[in-house]
């Protein structure tokens, strides 16, 4: 049998070698590699002050809650392929799981439509118990391999009362995760709509409880004028106060963290959130399949350059 001159020719092998290695990455070839994964589970609150505009997007007043959305749906970018996410909401006195984690890539057009599709009007209940809310989300997740990550401006509607104060204690340190705190440090009007959605100004004071006005009361008797113990246990005249405007209750998040076992951070930017979120204390170890590739396009070119510099 006859070679063919070509045959002899190292180039011809070189440039053979070269396609083939090309025909590989058409195949999209995948390798496994150790990485820090996270498996988070995001509690929204969606109550009537989270759309006191006091962020801005591209230079544009916007909401709490439409801020928060914007800072997830970036996260969802970082967070390594093999994380999980899971969403669910606050309002009243408790919160619900929209879904468990699923995986951020495979997931992620769900998730992201999820995350879009947040809106105040989801809420079933106007009334806003931060600290029952944080109470029944972490019985929710006892027990279960999620971080928690609860945003929330702490505004609580009514205020409440001291004496009634959930006890959070028996689950201290049972769930890890972080609350997140949302708002400004200046008190805001928050934006009044109507069941459709539309724009109605702002709360005025005559339009939300300053004080409240359930169980016993907690001042002194001798001090609140009308005072009846069976039918005015909170004095007969009329409360006033600023609770038609909105701020962050940072120092009562701050608490609510401490009495729980969470961390506290605050949500300033979507930088902000990032590095809240993927921290050391937050990972676990895994693996997350990665394109490779890059290598059979590399060892390609190798070929084509060693062909055409000789």
């Amino acid at each position: 049998m006859r070679i063919t001159p070509h045959f002899k020719d190292y180039r011809f092998w070189l440039l053979t070698a070269a396609l083939l290695s090309l025909s590989v990455v058409f195949f999209h070839p995948q390798s496994l590699a150790p990485a820090a994964l996270y498996r988070l589970t995001f509690i929204v609150d969606i109550t009537r002050s989270m759309n006191t505009e006091d962020y801005q997007l591209d230079k544009q007043p916007v909401g709490r809650l439409q801020f928060v959305k914007h800072a997830l749906r970036q996260e969802l970018l970082k967070l390594p392929c093999g994380s999980q996410v899971g969403l669910g909401v606050f309002t009243e006195r408790r919160s619900t799981l929209l879904f468990e984690p699923i995986e951020v890539c495979s997931g992620f057009a769900d998730i992201d439509a999820a995350l879009a599709a947040l809106d105040w009007r989801m809420a079933w209940a106007a009334d806003s118990r931060i600290a029952s809310g944080l109470l029944s989300t972490l019985e929710m997740l006892q027990g279960k391999d999620q971080t928690l990550v609860f945003f929330s401006d702490g505004q609580e509607a009514p205020p409440p009362n001291p004496r009634y104060k959930p006890d959070l204690s028996a689950l201290k340190d049972k769930v890890a995760g972080v609350i997140i705190g949302v708002g400004g440090d200046q008190l805001s009007p928050i934006p009044k709509f109507d069941a459709k959605g539309q724009r109605q100004g702002f709360y005025k004071p005559e339009d939300v409880p300053h004080r409240s006005s359930f169980g016993e009361s907690d001042l002194n008797p001798e001090k609140i004028q009308g005072y009846d113990a069976r039918n005015a246990p909170f004095g007969s005249e009329a409360a006033s106060g600023d609770e038609h405007l909105s701020r962050l209750h940072e120092s009562y998040l701050r608490q609510l963290a401490a009495e729980s076992g969470l961390q506290y951070r605050r949500l300033t930017d979507a930088d902000s959130l990032d590095q809240a979120l993927q921290q050391a204390a937050f990972a676990k170890s895994g693996t997350r399949t990665v394109d490779s590739s890059w290598r059979y396009a590399g060892l390609a070119l190798l070929f084509l350059v060693i062909v055409y510099v000789k």
